[in-house]
């Protein structure tokens, strides 16, 4: 059974260097663009991550400092890989938490002005968390009947999630095919940036979720505190949550 789409989707996977998204760097990524005419597109790159790959990473998907010595950086890269998405909705195992908000990092790091307007996201675990709660892998044996080979490669890991998606659409009657739909099914909690630190409330606005003002309304908190985004613009906060800090600050402004 497929997807209906009304525009193209891209499912992608990255190896990193780590797991904190604000820091860690792409080692590698893959992307499975398909489109709504059933026409399907495929590129994976290797990343020169600039700093050292720890050995306890390197463990996990084979990627070796030697291995991407000569590879382009995230830089050289983004402007590719920003074209190849820029007019997709995305899917992931995870992407939610870590894939997307780690890919907007890199992109807004290199200069390029990521967003999610206009597009949704849908992640393929949380359907498989709420359905069977299991890993990729097992996913990969439960849904499709196969053993996963090559996980935690980019490219094996990104085909199999498009498979197991594909494969829960047979499964379960109840889950929407089209892409708003899944992305609402998919989203764990109202996140306005990536990494949680702004989220929805009851009445759709923006709070804070972490720290002294905690639960607090972001524009009151602005207003009240103006040192306070100056404080987190300056502090190790995620480049989009600082991006979309500022936005509900100039959206305060404009509107006096």
């Amino acid at each position: 059974m497929e997807l209906k789409l009304t525009k193209p989707i891209c499912f992608f996977d990255l190896e990193t260097i780590g797991i904190d998204i604000s820091k860690d760097r792409i080692v590698e990524i893959a992307i499975f663009k398909v489109f709504p005419n059933g026409n399907k597109e495929s590129k994976t790159w290797l990343v020169n991550p600039t700093i050292p790959i720890p050995p306890q990473t390197t463990a996990v998907h084979g990627i070796t400092d030697e291995k991407v010595a000569n590879e382009p950086t995230f830089k050289e890269l983004a402007s590719q890989i920003h074209n190849m998405i820029k007019d997709s909705d995305l899917a992931g195992f995870n992407s939610d938490r870590f894939d997307i908000p780690l890919l907007a990092e890199e992109l807004l790091r290199a200069g390029v002005d990521f967003d999610m307007k206009n597009r949704v996201a849908v992640d393929v675990q949380t359907i498989f968390h709420k359905k069977e709660e299991r890993t990729l892998s097992a996913a990969y044996k439960f849904y499709c009947g196969q053993i996963l080979e090559n996980a935690h490669s980019a490219e094996a890991d990104t085909m199999a999630t498009y498979e197991i998606l594909k494969s829960q659409l047979d499964r379960y009657d109840d889950l929407p095919h089209d892409m708003k739909s899944l992305s609402e099914y998919t989203t764990r909690k109202k996140s306005v940036d990536f990494a949680g630190f702004i989220a929805l409330d009851k009445d759709n606005e923006e709070v804070f979720t972490f720290g002294k003002h905690k639960g607090a309304k972001v524009e009151k908190v602005l207003e009240a505190e103006p040192g306070y985004f100056g404080w987190i613009q300056n502090a190790d906060f995620p480049l989009y949550t600082k991006k979309v800090l500022t936005a509900i600050k100039l959206r305060k402004l404009n509107t006096k």
